[in-house]
C-alpha cells in the first residue's frame, strides 16, 4: 500500500500535469507567439471560459513545482539526492519562468478583449502593435523556461533511476534533449515544442502513476 508522502507527491504529479494539458487544450481560441488583431474578439466571444481554462492552465505549473519538491522530499535520505535536488530546483526554475510568460498572454488577451470590444478596427490593430516590443521579450522568457525545465528533465532521469522508474528516466532524458535541441535550433518558430509539451503531460502522470503502484 501507498505511504502517505508517496501518495501525496503521485496526487500532486497527476494533477500537475492533468491541470497543464487540459488548461491549454480546452482552451476556445489560443493566441500565437504575437497578438493579432482578430485574437481579441475571439477571447471575447468566450470569455469567462477562456480566462477560467487559462488560470488552470497557470494554477497547473505551480502545482507541478510542488509536486517536483514533493519527489525530492522522498530522496531526502538517499544519496541520489545531490542529483535530485539540483535537477528539481531548474525544472521548476522552469516552469515558474513559463508560468510567467504565459501570464503575460493571459493577462493582455484578458485586458484587450475587455478594453478593446467596440473599437475600431485602427484602435485594434494600434493596441496589437503596441504589444509588439514587449511578446519579442516575453518570447524569450517561454524558451528560457522550455530550456530550463528541459535541462532538469534530463538530469532528473538519473534520480528517476534510481528510483527503479528507469523507463520513465529514458523518456525524460529524451524529452530534455528535445526540449533544448528544438527550443534553441529553431527560436524563431516556438510551435515545434509543443508535441513535447503533450508527451512532457504523460511523462509527469506516468511519474505520478508509477510512484501509486
Amino acid at each position: 500500500m501507498t505511504d502517505f508522502s508517496t501518495g501525496v507527491t503521485a496526487a500532486l504529479l497527476l494533477a500537475g500535469a492533468t491541470m497543464t494539458w487540459l488548461g491549454w487544450v480546452l482552451l476556445p481560441s489560443r493566441i500565437g507567439i504575437f497578438f493579432a488583431p482578430g485574437d481579441l474578439a475571439k477571447v471575447h466571444a468566450r470569455f469567462r471560459p477562456w480566462i477560467w481554462l487559462f488560470r488552470i492552465h497557470l494554477f497547473g505549473h505551480v502545482v507541478t513545482v510542488m509536486a517536483l519538491v514533493a519527489f525530492g522530499t522522498l530522496a531526502t535520505e538517499a544519496a541520489v539526492r545531490v542529483v535530485a535536488w539540483p535537477a528539481i530546483a531548474i525544472s521548476s526554475a522552469g516552469l515558474l519562468v513559463s508560468a510567467l510568460a504565459a501570464a503575460f498572454y493571459y493577462h493582455f488577451g484578458a485586458w484587450g478583449a475587455l478594453d478593446m470590444a467596440g473599437k475600431s478596427e485602427n484602435d485594434i490593430v494600434n493596441f496589437v502593435g503596441s504589444l509588439r516590443v514587449t511578446t519579442e521579450y516575453v518570447t524569450c522568457l517561454v524558451r528560457f523556461g522550455r530550456v530550463f525545465f528541459g535541462l532538469g528533465q534530463l538530469v532528473l532521469a538519473v534520480a528517476l533511476f534510481q528510483f527503479g522508474l528507469g523507463p520513465v528516466g529514458t523518456l525524460g532524458a529524451i524529452l530534455g534533449l528535445a526540449a533544448m535541441a528544438v527550443t534553441l535550433g529553431f527560436p524563431d518558430d516556438l510551435d515545434y515544442y509543443m508535441p513535447i509539451f503533450h508527451v512532457n503531460a504523460l511523462w509527469l502522470a506516468t511519474i505520478g502513476l508509477a510512484l501509486l503502484t
